[in-house]
């Protein structure tokens, strides 16, 4: 079974001419199969977090430890962290112009897989896919992102998913923008790969309305920069009715503050 441990993770960025410490101790642990949300106020460090893991560099680790399946992931590239099972859908996926979406599923296909996936079977695998998820097929043809809803755009980050089978999935904000319709479809994405118990699945958002339609074993709350309570489904419901205004104390007691 594979298992995501961060223990004690401190992170910076740089920021107006200054150096900022963003998280401040993250102790966390996902295993294959089990869900974890993240939530938290702008600004607790949620984004850090899932960057940091997939290797963004405009963020610097300053101390701690990530592990997946007990190697370090500290210390690999952004697409050998990919290839040993790390997945992450962004909150504001990017433009590539010039690649086209069935290429580019396809070349990371082919990169996790260690070998290209069969054409005929490709083509289906990728088309059954799509239909699930309600997308046009055509969007195959055109470049990835290039003229997207922000709706497209997430329909497209949940597609990479179910045909990359990751073990550890790092879902940041895909609620973010989405209409009540969108939000259904992604989410059902989600719960399909949930469903196999061969990932475990990282959900970073702010509100609840996702965790109506994809339900998580763990909630985290996320304040200044670390995870300040945890808790089954219900901590969720307790955020719901209560808001974040209990853990600003934790904003103030820790300097500086922290920063998504």
């Amino acid at each position: 079974m594979a298992t995501l441990e961060i223990h004690d993770l401190h992170v910076t960025v740089e920021a107006d001419n200054a150096t900022k410490e963003i998280l401040k101790g993250v102790d966390l642990t996902v295993k294959q199969g089990e869900t974890h949300a993240i939530m938290g106020p702008n600004g607790s460090g949620k984004s850090t977090l899932a960057y940091s893991l997939a290797g963004h560099p405009k963020y610097t680790i300053t101390g701690g430890t990530v592990t997946l399946d007990g190697e370090n992931v500290l210390e690999m590239s952004v697409d050998e962290r990919a290839r040993a099972g790390l997945f992450l859908a962004m909150q504001y996926p990017v433009e590539i112009p010039g690649v086209s979406v069935s290429n580019f599923l396809r070349t990371s296909a082919t990169a996790v897989r260690g070998e290209a996936p069969k054409l005929r079977t490709w083509v289906k695998e990728v088309k059954e896919t799509m239909e699930r998820l309600s997308m046009d097929p055509a969007f195959a043809e055109r470049n990835v992102n290039e003229g997207f809803s922000g709706g497209e755009k997430k329909r497209h980050e949940i597609l990479q998913l179910e045909l990359l089978k990751p073990k550890i999935a790092i879902l940041d904000e895909t609620d973010s923008g989405l209409d009540v319709d969108a939000l259904r479809v992604v989410s059902e994405g989600v719960n399909r790969v949930r469903e196999t118990g061969e990932v475990g699945t990282l959900l970073i958002t702010h509100y609840t309305r996702i965790l109506r339609y994809i339900k998580p074993d763990f909630v985290h709350v996320f304040s200044a920069g670390r995870i300040v309570e945890s808790g089954g489904a219900e901590l969720a419901d307790k955020l719901e009715n209560e808001g974040y205004e209990a853990y600003a104390k934790h904003e103030v007691d820790m300097k500086g503050g922290a920063s998504a």
